[in-house]
């Protein structure tokens, strides 16, 4: 499994376009209270080599020395994003480290975008929340409507609750992108008129600004995975169109 240094990219972003990451997380390992079976980065069982967390002044320096090589190499940068091997929000220096990438945001890249993919599991915590609501784009993932459906999916550390999530995304009163992955296995299906019905109650209540719907797109560590089409992503979220929302929808 490729992980990814302190500072990576800038990457082709399918959501974001040229994104400069930041993974707040180990170099050579990953680290995050959830396992979700399409992880990108693998499972969490694989990535327990390295439980270092890069500390603020560290990923101040590593970003501003980017930053600097790729002005003067005259190459774009539509978002810094922070995403990485796990959840970024873990990292106790979050709030600090979101501070110090909005000051050298401002310095080198006015025009960038600062982004948070975030499993928002963290978003009650008043330091983290404080820290979101700086961003340009806080992206809070919610992958299903129940607790035993996220189980199945995301596989997230004891205490999580969907219901205590939505409390806390309800705080950002609207102005947040909600990120949703569509997919189907043997044993569920993100399609279905159950799961899509209490799913589309919930954005109904959170009013997000924007809604990220996306699907596989990438291995994943779970076999048997399916992924739907953009036509079909379409046709399911129409109501949500129909009734205003801002879906976007990539393959």
């Amino acid at each position: 499994m490729v992980r990814e240094e302190t500072v990576f990219g800038p990457i082709f972003s399918r959501r974001l376009g040229s994104s400069l990451g930041i993974n707040l997380l180990p170099v050579n390992g990953k680290i995050c209270n959830f396992d979700c079976i399409y992880c990108e980065c693998g499972w969490n069982k694989d990535g327990r080599d390295d439980t270092r967390l890069p500390r603020a002044a560290e990923v101040c320096e590593a970003l501003e020395a980017k930053l600097k090589r790729l002005v003067d190499d005259g190459t774009p940068v539509d978002s810094i994003t922070f995403s990485g091997d796990g959840e970024s929000t873990l990292n106790p220096d979050f709030p600090q480290i979101i501070d110090d990438t909005l000051a050298l945001r401002d310095r080198y890249y006015p025009s960038a975008k600062v982004s948070v993919l975030s499993n928002a599991t963290q978003a009650h915590r008043p330091d983290v929340f404080a820290a979101l609501r700086k961003v340009d784009n806080p992206i809070m993932k919610l992958d299903a409507p129940t607790n035993e459906l996220v189980a199945k999916i995301n596989q997230p550390a004891a205490g999580y609750d969907v219901g205590r999530v939505v409390e806390a995304l309800m705080q950002f009163n609207g102005d947040f992108i909600l990120q949703t992955m569509f997919l189907k296995s043997k044993d569920f299906d993100s399609s279905s008129p159950e799961t899509l019905s209490g799913w589309m109650d919930i954005v109904r209540l959170l009013k997000p600004r924007e809604v990220m719907a996306y699907t596989i797109d990438r291995p994943t560590p779970e076999e048997g995975l399916q992924k739907f089409t953009v036509e079909e992503m379409n046709t399911f979220l129409k109501p949500l169109i129909q009734e205003g929302f801002n879906v976007q929808v990539k393959g």
